[in-house]
């Protein structure tokens, strides 16, 4: 079993897992190939002793998965249209899978996800709860603030859910929690052992949202009632000192989740991802398998007696590096 607690995220059509030093990726390619690819991820302020601390981690985490997951959910959007749009060719001239988009263009994307969310999750529940509650004491304005958010949230998750682009991508969400409880489990990575796990997993993404709901709360409750201009000014600083503790809260909870206490507390959690999380079909459960096994592969881990049995192609980008010639 690997030494290292893996985590994903669902793509269109596919699964990114993350391991100790790489991510890999599994994509359904409209053809019906399993096409993958890894990448190593950034050495730099990573690969030093502060980005291991305690609060400082979470960030590092979050900044990676916020960066690489934006630009393999474009890739894996490019590889779904593929049939409908051409994706180029390779520097050696081979037929590309999907067409790369360039830094700034990732980058611009992120952002505006970025301001987006601050201002459905953060700064529209402030405003609501101010035109409501304005003239309550704060502790009634903090706790309208906190309903509004969670409804936000909720109803964003069970709105997009109807959609079936987005049905398919939790259900793939699923197949990648279930992998990885069989990982975890030291079962073979294979269908019909994957099957019997649940599609919701202690150290969601979700999960994490939902304690950073639920830390805003308190933490916004502390800094009460001050003029408008401060309390927006307030979530944008306290938001990455949220997000640092409740990935600690997160990691604290998955390693403790026995304790009857621990559980009640991490709970909503579980219970948002019967929104995020779809039982997934066999194929589904196929690509996450080929994701997780490129992603031992890449940390240099064993894979688990049984597994390795899925036929796979590497993943082509448009402008990718001629391939190796061939040994004679």
């Amino acid at each position: 079993m690997a030494r290292f607690s893996y985590g994903g995220q669902a793509l269109i059509e596919g699964v990114l897992m993350r391991g100790r030093d790489a991510i890999a990726v599994a994509l359904r390619h409209p053809d019906g190939r399993i096409v993958w690819s890894d990448e190593r991820l950034g050495t730099g302020f990573r690969g030093t002793r502060r980005a291991k601390l305690p609060f400082v981690r979470g960030l590092v985490v979050l900044y990676e998965t916020l960066v690489i997951g934006t630009r393999w959910l474009i890739r894996s959007a490019g590889v779904a249209a593929a049939e409908e749009l051409p994706a180029g060719t390779t520097a050696d001239g081979r037929p590309a899978d999907t067409a790369e988009l360039g830094r700034w263009s990732v980058a611009l994307m992120l952002g505006i996800t970025l301001v987006l969310g601050l201002g459905l999750f953060f700064f529209a529940p402030l405003l609501i709860a101010r035109f409501v509650a304005g003239g309550q004491p704060g502790v009634v304005e903090r706790v309208v603030e906190g309903v509004v958010q969670v409804a936000i949230f909720l109803g964003y998750l069970v709105l997009i859910g109807r959609t079936t682009d987005v049905r398919r991508t939790f259900q793939y969400h699923g197949a990648e929690h279930m992998t990885i409880h069989a990982l975890e489990a030291g079962d073979p990575l294979t269908v019909d052992e994957i099957r019997k796990y649940p599609t919701a997993h202690p150290r969601c993404g979700t999960e994490f949202l939902v304690v950073v709901i639920l830390i805003s709360i308190v933490a916004f409750s502390i800094v009460g009632r001050q003029s408008l201009p401060v309390m927006i000014l307030s979530r944008v600083i306290l938001i990455p000192v949220i997000a640092a503790v409740s990935y600690e809260l997160l990691r604290f909870g998955a390693r403790h989740r026995a304790n009857a206490l621990v559980r009640v507390f991490f709970e909503p959690g579980i219970w948002v991802q019967k929104i995020t999380t779809k039982q997934p079909t066999d194929e589904m459960i196929e690509v996450a398998i080929v994701s997780m096994e490129q992603a031992l592969a890449a940390d240099g881990e064993a894979l688990p007696p049984g597994s390795g049995t899925i036929v796979r192609s590497p993943l082509v980008l448009a402008g990718a590096p001629p391939a190796p010639a061939a040994e004679a």
